[in-house]
């Protein structure tokens, strides 16, 4: 199910760190070590595969940025923002 943008709006205020840029939804998390970084990804990989809808990935030294969009749906819907919870929970365990 697609959300209208006033719902997209409510759900992006119940995800903490997450923000909404032209369509698609972004976070940015910051590791104190490059390895934690890249632990969160391989944990991410997973819960991806578990979800079978994949982010975009930039890995940029201690920084790792998430964009979720859901082309094939023409539009961010309910999976988006249940796999960014998941993928926060990820974020605190790898900290």
């Amino acid at each position: 199910m697609q959300f209208t943008e006033e719902e997209l709006r409510e759900q992006i205020s119940k995800l903490e760190g997450w923000k909404l840029e032209q369509g698609v939804v972004v976070r940015k998390y910051m590791f104190n070590e490059y390895m934690k970084g890249i632990a969160f990804v391989d944990e991410v990989a997973a819960i991806s595969e578990a979800f079978d809808h994949h982010p975009h990935i930039t890995i940029d030294y201690k920084t790792v940025i998430l964009r979720l969009s859901a082309k094939e749906e023409s539009g961010l819907g309910a999976l988006d923002f249940r796999q960014a919870h998941e993928f926060n929970e990820a974020f605190e365990k790898n900290r």
